[in-house]
């Protein structure tokens, strides 16, 4: 599978999970892309629940992105994941998101005051 920056796809974190659970390919597409690096970083996902908020440091990705409903992506920690478990590519962060979400990443760990 050929991998680049912003790809969501899907990937089981913690070897404990039932599912596998949408992640957003943060390493840059050299990264992901060669061979030579077998694991790459991802912003992970879980299903946005009816009652639940958006909190700062967390953006909301639809099926515009690929995912099959509303997901909350945590943009403070990000797993390092094998490429070899990842079995599934949904899609990819749209152009219109990627700039929310490059200002949702830089507030989130503070890169800018």
């Amino acid at each position: 599978m050929n991998l680049r920056q912003w790809d969501v796809v899907k990937v089981r974190i913690n070897p404990q999970d039932r599912d596998e659970h949408p992640a957003i390919i943060l390493s840059p597409t050299e990264i992901a892309g060669d061979h030579r690096w077998p694991k790459v970083n991802v912003i992970y996902g879980t299903t946005k629940r009816p009652a639940e908020s958006i909190r700062p440091g967390q953006i909301l990705l639809d099926d515009a992105d690929g995912c099959d409903h509303l997901t909350v992506f945590d943009c403070v920690f990000f797993p390092v994941v094998r490429k070899d478990q990842i079995r599934t590519k949904l899609g990819s962060v749209s152009a219109g998101r990627r700039r929310p979400l490059h200002q949702t990443l830089s507030a989130a760990l503070r890169l800018f005051q």
